[in-house]
């Protein structure tokens, strides 16, 4: 029986009754808190516009359309990053290109991803994983010499700032994800950052069945002038994720005060390599705490089963996407080495808001106690 959780959502009596006096109101979606939410979010991150979404998927979905990508084109992402990063592109009939990581940032290798562009290229997707900022210098530089469109995937990473700029506002558009496990949650749901105009119109359209509002264009509710998709996020959730909103700096300081306990308790331990707490010029967004078994240590998997025993839930964050079932005619493009040394050995510990002193030295002895193991 799991006693400790992996992930676990925090929602206080103030974020409840947010979305209760919502469920009061005659306007459960498209409305008056949802715009709300999105202009607050535009303003957090430093964008023109934000658009939200029924989740993270949805908003690299409509970020990629809105900015013109389509069939035959050709995306480079990590494949150390959840599978949607990839499957987006497949939506809009392009064609995800792997591109291999730095084994010190776990974030897409610039070099790697020069080496990939060719000429049916038009975008690059930078994932700030697990809420450590990408290479987005080398980059944007990648970018500007070959004329590609970026997206940042940040649905990782609200908060996170690099060279005084939050994550989000540097690309041509940043996409949020607030999946329960994330820093902050609307059950499901996302959005999208942009200071292009007429990618947010877009956007807008494409997220509401293909239709364009304007001023005094409610009677027509039913003219749909594209092909468009049902990604709307209700007002409920809208107003669950603005309660959040409005208390980001209290969530992101706790989390990172988890994450530097975690690692005042484990340094030292020459079985674990530990992320690092400071990056220079940039401020870190807590969204899991993952750690790396050392090659000549006890395999992960066996570890992860000791630590289920043990009542404490563990992560392998993350299985390489060009190694899933889905992406089989993918498994040979290429050589990622990095990728699939970092995935064989990361483990992911209970990272949340409200765990105990108690529970991270639970975690952290029982983790010891499982290197020190026989297998």
């Amino acid at each position: 029986m799991i006693e400790i959780p992996l992930a676990a959502p925090d929602i206080d009596e103030n974020d409840i009754a947010a979305a209760v006096e919502v469920m009061r109101s005659p306007r459960l979606s498209l409305g008056p808190v949802a715009e709300q939410f999105e202009q607050e979010m535009a303003a957090y991150v430093g964008a023109a516009d934000a658009v939200a979404v029924s989740s993270g998927t949805a908003g690299l979905h409509l970020a990629l359309l809105a900015l013109g990508i389509g069939l035959g084109d050709e995306v480079i992402v990590p494949s150390f990053a959840f599978v949607a990063v990839a499957s987006a592109v497949r939506y809009v009939g392009g064609r995800p290109v792997f591109a291999d990581i730095d084994a010190e940032t776990l974030n897409l290798d610039p070099r790697s991803v020069e080496a990939a562009v060719t000429l049916r290229t038009r975008a690059i997707i930078a994932v700030h994983t697990f809420g450590r900022p990408a290479d987005l210098r080398g980059l944007m530089d990648v970018a500007a010499r070959h004329q590609l469109i970026v997206i940042e995937d940040a649905c990782e990473a609200i908060g996170l700032e690099i060279d005084g700029r939050k994550a989000g506002s540097i690309g041509d558009a940043g996409v949020f994800g607030f999946y329960p496990n994330k820093q902050i949650s609307t059950g499901e749901g996302g959005m999208v950052v942009t200071s292009n105009a007429d990618a947010a119109r877009r956007m807008r359209a494409l997220r509401n069945h293909g239709r364009y509002e304007s001023a005094g264009s409610r009677g027509k509710w039913l003219d749909h002038e594209e092909l468009g998709f049902n990604y709307r996020l209700t007002e409920m959730q809208c107003a669950l994720g603005l309660s959040q909103l409005r208390r980001i700096e209290e969530i992101l300081a706790r989390r990172e005060t988890i994450a530097r306990q975690y690692c005042a308790r484990l340094t030292g331990n020459p079985r674990l390599l530990l992320p690092p707490t400071d990056v220079a010029g940039q401020r870190l967004s807590w969204f899991v705490f993952v750690v790396r078994l050392a090659q000549a240590w006890p395999e992960r998997d066996y570890v992860m089963r000791l630590m289920e025993e043990a009542g404490i839930a563990t992560g392998r964050y993350f299985g390489p996407i060009h190694r899933q079932p889905a992406y089989a005619a993918w498994s040979g493009a290429g050589s990622l080495p990095a990728t699939d040394a970092v995935s064989k050995r990361t483990l992911a510990l209970p990272f949340f808001n409200r765990i105990t002193d108690d529970e991270i030295e639970r975690v952290c002895s029982t983790l010891e106690d499982a290197l020190r193991s026989e297998m």
